[in-house]
């Protein structure tokens, strides 16, 4: 009785020991989860029911703040111009680096090269795209517009300088970001797929779109789960390259929900308000993900 006494005491000494040193190796994440992420979600919870400057002492608030937000005709707005441009953003960018992933996984000279091109512009500076994409777009002496006078385009668009069209030039630089970085997602998808399937749907008759539906698509999506929500996810909490490019112009044309974060906390210095958008944006990123979940297992499972 003894001795197994001893052999369970050991045993469980040296789960506990087991346990600890797996443990030991996830312990600097979370702690930096925890001083990173987690103190400044509560506490942005918290400022989210106060009034605050940053100066003088807070006061509770209650709802008030979210009731001033929604009585703000620049924040509803800026909900529906981040929904349109996280729509487009999503879809084409999507469609564009499937397309690429699909042409760069066929047998053709400078495959290699051409990879390397399409994904430098994810790890390209934000700043200096945002430069660059300004010069091309200038209304007068812009490339795209002299390329779109040349082609017969008498009055071309003002692209960021246009309240109507600066929202789709923040999209198609986007997507030009976007396109590398998800296109090898799709390729490694795509190379993971058997050619086995390939040739026996080919000795059925099968060629073409109907190789690229019933085969294809089908196991892509797995990818194409990550790659919508993980589109869907940036999309709405852009703000870097809008900052860069028009700072939420002209005039409020291209203000962004994370753009209204950062002007009622660092220009009207309204935290409380701030907080309280922030914390709807948190919900309707959560919402997306959930419904996106949900959406992708009963597709799986159909």
């Amino acid at each position: 009785m003894k001795d197994n006494s001893k052999k369970k005491a050991k045993g469980l000494s040296l789960n506990v020991r087991n346990n600890l040193i797996g443990y030991s190796f996830i312990l600097p994440n979370f702690i930096g989860f925890f001083i990173f992420i987690f103190v400044p979600v509560m506490f942005s919870l918290f400022l989210s029911f106060s009034h605050w400057d940053g100066f003088n002492p807070m006061e509770f608030a209650g709802l008030d703040n979210f009731k001033d937000i929604f009585s703000d005709k620049v924040f509803t707005s800026s909900i529906w111009k981040t929904i349109y441009f996280s729509v487009f953003t999503v879809l084409f960018s999507m469609i564009a680096s499937l397309a690429l992933a699909v042409l760069l996984n066929q047998k053709m000279k400078l495959r290699g090269f051409f990879r390397c091109a399409l994904f430098f512009p994810y790890v390209a500076s934000t700043v200096a795209v945002s430069v660059v994409f300004n010069a091309m777009f200038q209304k007068d002496y812009g490339p795209i517009n002299e390329f779109l006078r040349f082609i017969g385009i008498a009055n071309p668009p003002g692209w960021t300088a246009s309240t109507d069209w600066v929202i789709p030039a923040l999209i198609i630089v986007n997507v030009w970001r976007n396109m590398g970085y998800f296109m090898i997602i799709y390729l490694a998808a795509l190379q993971g797929i058997d050619e086995s399937l390939y040739e026996a749907a080919k000795m059925d008759g099968a060629s073409g779109w109907r190789l690229f539906a019933k085969i294809t698509w089908p196991l892509l999506t797995p990818s194409t789960f990550f790659v919508v929500m993980m589109l869907t996810i940036n999309s709405f909490k852009v703000f870097d390259l809008v900052y860069l490019m028009t700072g939420g112009g002209p005039g409020t044309a291209s203000t962004m929900i994370s753009q209204y974060i950062y002007n009622q906390a660092f220009v009207s210095w309204n935290y409380g308000r701030s907080s309280a958008a922030a914390m709807i944006l948190f919900l309707i990123v959560g919402a997306l993900t959930v419904i996106q979940f949900r959406a992708e297992k009963k597709f799986v499972n159909y």
